[in-house]
């Protein structure tokens, strides 16, 4: 079993920057795909980011790409989010998940966070 954390949301303004982390225990993580996702009120679960067990697959969805980095730590079991240039619908609650196949499809993930909310005012 893989617990997972998240922490670092918060409320910030438009055009700012937050960094999400995802500390994972019971299991190491390094073998993991590991994945951001997000969920607004009223909408769907939504794909951000995932990257592979070796940092050597990284993908973006398109609504992110050029303003958030995905990053991994495995020595200390902790994926990353780095947000920059922050808009007002980047509000959601963010939640990392970790799963056996590269996807932007969270059916595929098997371990998920509680959510951390990320609030952006414009």
């Amino acid at each position: 079993q893989v617990q997972l954390v998240e922490s670092g949301g918060g409320l910030v303004q438009t055009g700012g920057s937050l960094r999400l982390q995802c500390a994972a225990s019971g299991r190491s993580l390094s073998t993991y795909i590991l994945g951001w996702f997000r969920q607004a009120p009223g909408k769907e679960r939504e794909f951000v980011a995932f990257i592979s067990w070796s940092a050597r697959n990284i993908y973006y969805a398109d609504s992110v790409k050029g303003r958030f980095t995905i990053s991994r730590d495995n020595a200390k079991n902790t994926v990353y989010l780095q947000m920059n240039s922050l808009k007002p619908t980047d509000t959601a609650v963010y939640y990392c998940a970790a799963g056996s196949v590269s996807s932007s499809d969270p059916k595929r993930y098997a371990y998920w966070g509680q959510g951390t909310q990320v609030t952006v005012s414009s």
